[in-house]
């Protein structure tokens, strides 16, 4: 498995969440964060000083995936955050050894990405951390 971590645009967040929706990839952790980059902050100024802010908002999307899947889930995000200037953001792919659902009694017990289980109310869900 791998952990997908897109560093995006706050605007671009529904179209990004959408699509990956589409994909069945509807878990995903979403933080706020500040960070600098090559994107040039904005200068402001206050009280007759100007300031120029070297931080810029932007948004965490964290998702885990199989391998098979991370391709597909960077190209999507790709697709879709993108505004072709400077502070699209970035993607960063890294390896995830393991999850454990915390309300799950058993480690093993639980599905992987793309393994479809039917839980007690009868609803289907294509996710890495559905359990029974």
């Amino acid at each position: 498995m791998k952990l997908v971590v897109a560093i995006i645009r706050s605007e671009k967040l529904q179209a990004v969440q959408a699509a990956l929706k589409e994909q069945h990839i509807e878990q995903l952790t979403i933080s706020n964060v500040m960070g600098s980059g090559r994107e040039r902050g904005s200068t402001l100024i206050y009280r007759s000083t100007t300031i120029q802010e070297s931080v810029i908002p932007k948004l965490r999307l964290e998702v885990a995936v199989e391998e098979s899947c991370v391709q597909d889930t960077i190209r999507t995000i790709q697709t879709h955050a993108t505004t072709g200037q400077t502070g699209d953001g970035v993607i960063f792919v890294m390896p995830l050894e393991d999850f454990v659902p915390i309300r799950a009694a058993e480690k093993g017990n639980r599905p992987t990405n793309g393994e479809i289980r039917l839980p007690a109310n009868g609803r289907l869900r294509n996710s890495v951390f559905a359990t029974n």
